[in-house]
């Protein structure tokens, strides 16, 4: 997960092992169900923040990225799978805007999607949750490959612009493709620039068309020069390989009391 901390502001020449050493002396405890080992969180700004987990003390700490997302997307629950990395998260896969039972407009028509989505603290999820059980997630993209970055003229499949949004949105398939990542095509329909407090470099999140409501994602800005890519604008489109993660913000069944 290194590398997408470049998402948020750490550069490539980052020492990781004194950000490593930072977050352990600094980094707030998550609470986990049941957890062993040492998870922390550390915010930065506007909502981002680090995420460290260690199983033991003798396993190698992963930091990756993190975004609390104020928005809330409907996702129909179809499946999850044990997340890489941490016993404690999982990767669910859903139908996101899910057709709104009695909707006597259709407005929800043509808006749902395939979703894959790196969940933290995925344990919540009860075991026998039915499939289609709608749950309300706040998640955000991480880019780990950007294939274009630039205005709507380059899309790769011109019968992108019209779907709904114009947007492309698909789970990743094959050997090599990491759990929760998808394939998009969206266009910024603004950017929110901020500063990483920890190493003064910039972070942009993109706020992107999707069906039925945006998408946040962040992308490199050292992987966008080093592939030649124009820098995000509004009105631009990107396109590439994105990891979704993010957490369960509601929907959840109430417990049975004993």
């Amino acid at each position: 997960m290194d590398f997408l901390l470049e998402c948020i502001g750490f550069p490539p020449d980052t020492d990781y092992r004194a950000l490593e050493a930072r977050l352990l002396g600094s980094g707030e405890t998550v609470p986990l169900v049941q957890a062993k080992g040492t998870h922390l969180r550390q915010p930065l700004v506007g909502g981002v923040e680090l995420r460290l987990d260690r199983e033991a003390d003798s396993e190698p700490c992963v930091i990756w990225p993190h975004f609390h997302s104020k928005r809330r997307l409907r996702v129909a629950y179809r499946g999850r799978v044990p997340a890489q990395g941490t016993p404690y998260d999982v990767v669910m896969h859903g139908l996101a805007n899910p057709p709104v039972p009695g909707d006597p407009w259709g407005e929800s028509a043509g808006m749902d999607y395939a979703l894959s989505a790196h969940l933290t603290g995925g344990r919540l999820l009860p075991r026998s949750l039915p499939d289609g059980h709608v749950l309300a997630l706040s998640v955000a993209g991480f880019g780990l490959d950007v294939s274009y970055c630039g205005p709507n003229e380059g899309v790769r499949d011109p019968n992108i612009l019209e779907e709904p949004s114009g947007a492309h949105l698909l789970p990743s398939v094959g050997a090599d493709a990491p759990l929760g990542c998808m394939d998009l095509s969206l266009r910024i329909r603004s950017i929110r620039r901020l500063e990483n407090p920890w190493t003064q470099e910039p972070i942009s999140i993109l706020e992107v068309d999707a069906p039925g409501r945006p998408l946040e994602l962040f992308v490199s800005p050292w992987q966008l020069g080093q592939a030649g890519l124009a820098a995000p604008q509004s009105g631009y489109r990107i396109e590439g390989s994105f990891l979704f993660s993010g957490r369960i913000a509601g929907g959840l069944p109430r417990r049975q009391a004993p």
